[in-house]
């Protein structure tokens, strides 16, 4: 596109080559005058011709010159009227636009001809620019994010947890899992961790326990004694817990069992357990340490999208929807009720614009070119149009020439 610098120096350019022209035919009128003899046919004919070329060249440069400026520098009414009619221009521009452009049949055939369906479709397809697609999508949330309060987004995503969790039976739900851990058998090697880490904790903490033991005792109970107690007491619960743990068939083992699925039964069909279950997952969501998890999360959601979008080398969010965006695109190509689909869409959404929003378009270019300052207004109008306007100049000066020809010859002819 060309610049102002490049307009400008074509214009002045064209300016004096249509005054050129108008000297030249000035000159041969002026020396027509001087050294022609008044008798001669051929010299009346030429300045007839140079008083039409005169007359065609003045007017046309008063005419082009009245478009921008006040010719001379005069007042003269109906002149600069780029300049004085610069609003009605605006709004009459708007209006033309209003009624030729925007109407619901013009924009809509438009729509079709264009094919957008199927130009998404392949464009989609390109993994190029379904990269591009995925940075824009990345680039959007994170400016979602941003612009939603942190405070706002943490209680409604604690709320939403919150309510999600009140809504689940965990009870009965946590019965029936265990029923079926039980039945499965599942719970067994949870019982034997349980019972080896017993005996390992007895092991390790013998002292520390004999030391307690001690202290609980009665002060008139002799140390010997109360050792003695002591290492029986920790030796059978140590023999018991290991031989337990020894025997998948222990009689223990089974009594636990029954009482798992004892505890199974309550859970699912006791009310008083039940909720006793809801309360204690209320207090657990009520709790600061709940509340900070949920904070955290957000804030861990809004920093991972960040480093998505500032590097996008190591991302791993934005290939991901740039193949889900490939992927759109590929189905959009095969699928031709799909296509119909987004065609009938973007049709219907140009139709609305059109119908319900054509005045706020057309308003809008006219509030537009009022904004714009008169002078400069026309200064660019005159560097857009003004070179081939010059060419009307030149074009009036040969077609006035014609012009005085044929009217001295018409006018010889009545004679």
């Amino acid at each position: 596109m060309e610049s102002d610098a490049v307009r400008s120096s074509q214009l002045r350019e064209m300016k004096r080559r249509a005054t050129a022209v108008l000297a030249i035919v000035t000159g041969a009128f002026i020396a027509l005058l001087v050294v022609g003899n008044a008798h001669s046919t051929l010299i009346a004919y030429a300045l007839a011709a140079a008083e039409g070329s005169m007359v065609g060249g003045l007017a046309d440069w008063f005419a082009v010159t009245a478009l921008f400026r006040h010719p001379l520098g005069l007042p003269i009414p109906h002149t600069a009227i780029i300049r004085e009619r610069k609003d009605q221009f605006g709004e009459t521009l708007g209006a033309f636009v209003q009624e030729n452009f925007l109407t619901a049949e013009v924009v809509a055939e438009r729509i079709r001809a264009a094919r957008i369906s199927e130009r998404v479709a392949v464009w989609l397809a390109i993994p190029a620019n379904a990269d591009r697609v995925a940075g824009g999508v990345l680039e959007g949330l994170v400016a979602v994010v941003d612009l939603v309060g942190d405070d706002d987004v943490h209680r409604l995503l604690h709320d939403e947890i919150e309510r999600a969790l009140r809504s689940i039976p965990f009870a009965p739900i946590a019965g029936r899992a265990l029923l079926v851990g039980v039945d499965e058998g599942r719970h067994k090697p949870v019982v034997d961790g349980i019972l080896k880490g017993a005996v390992t904790f007895l092991d390790e903490q013998r002292e520390p326990l004999r030391a307690r033991f001690g202290e609980a005792s009665p002060w008139w109970l002799p140390g010997a004694l109360e050792d003695r107690f002591f290492d029986r007491l920790i030796d059978g619960a140590r023999m018991l817990l290991a031989s337990v743990a020894a025997d998948p068939d222990h009689e223990l083992r089974a009594e636990l069992d029954v009482r798992l699925r004892t505890l199974a039964d309550r859970l699912q069909y006791e009310k008083d357990l039940a909720e006793k279950a809801e309360a204690l997952v209320g207090d657990a969501l009520a709790s600061p340490d709940v509340r900070g998890w949920t904070r955290s999360l957000w804030t861990d959601l809004k920093t991972s999208l960040r480093l998505q979008v500032e590097d996008p080398a190591s991302s791993t969010l934005r290939p991901r929807v740039a193949e889900a965006v490939v992927a759109i695109g590929g189905r959009l190509s095969d699928d031709a009720v799909l296509q119909a689909r987004l065609s009938g869409a973007a049709e219907s959404g140009v139709r609305y614009v059109a119908t319900h929003h054509r005045s706020e378009i057309s308003s809008l270019i006219s509030a537009t070119i009022a904004r714009w300052d008169a002078q400069e207004t026309s200064d660019k109008l005159e560097l857009l149009l003004g070179r081939d306007l010059q060419f009307i100049r030149i074009n009036g000066t040969v077609v006035g020439g014609l012009a005085g020809l044929a009217i001295h010859g018409f006018a010889d002819v009545l004679r």
